[in-house]
């Protein structure tokens, strides 16, 4: 990546995790790969599967502490208690339906069931926001497919993008 820092934040929704009944490995594996690309991590939160303080995290995210990107984990999938799309949805300005798309490709490669996650992307403001599924190998996965335009994303997103051609 460029000389420019980034700044993000990580969300993982989880009833076990956020009261320490199961650890979480989807969280610290998003962040060792936003720092492997020389992001700064700004906080982090392990919350339970509820919609309002997802947002809530979102928006601090978001509002507060400005960051170029927030990745959520967790609660994607069918069950009731995953509530994720649906806390971002009320929070975000606009979807990146073309993400969401290649990362439900990339996953389908590996499963049938990436079918059933219902994660979204999309802008609040001038920040990111990608959900991911809860676990490890699917965060890899997903947040594998967006890496390569990462760093074309968050200079569009600060207005700083010199070149938006097809690159080949």
């Amino acid at each position: 990546m460029s000389e420019t820092v980034y700044r993000a934040a990580i969300i993982t929704a989880s009833d076990k995790g956020s009261v320490g009944a199961r650890e979480d490995t989807s969280g610290p594996k998003v962040r060792a790969m936003l720092e492997g690309m020389g992001v700064v991590i700004e906080k982090t939160w392990i919350v339970p599967d509820e919609q309002d303080q997802i947002a809530a995290c979102l928006c601090e995210a978001c509002d507060e502490l400005k960051v170029d990107l927030v990745v959520t984990t967790g609660g994607t999938g069918l069950s009731p208690r995953d509530v994720t799309p649906q806390a971002t949805k009320s929070v975000i300005d606009y979807e990146i339906p073309a993400i969401a798309q290649a990362m439900y490709a990339e996953g389908l490669r590996h499963t049938p069931r990436a079918m059933l996650s219902r994660g979204i992307v999309g802008v609040r403001r001038f920040t990111i926001i990608i959900n991911l599924p809860g676990s490890e190998k699917a965060v890899s996965e997903n947040l594998g497919v967006f890496l390569p335009v990462l760093e074309h994303a968050l200079e569009t997103m600060r207005d700083a993008a010199q070149d938006c051609a097809r690159v080949d």
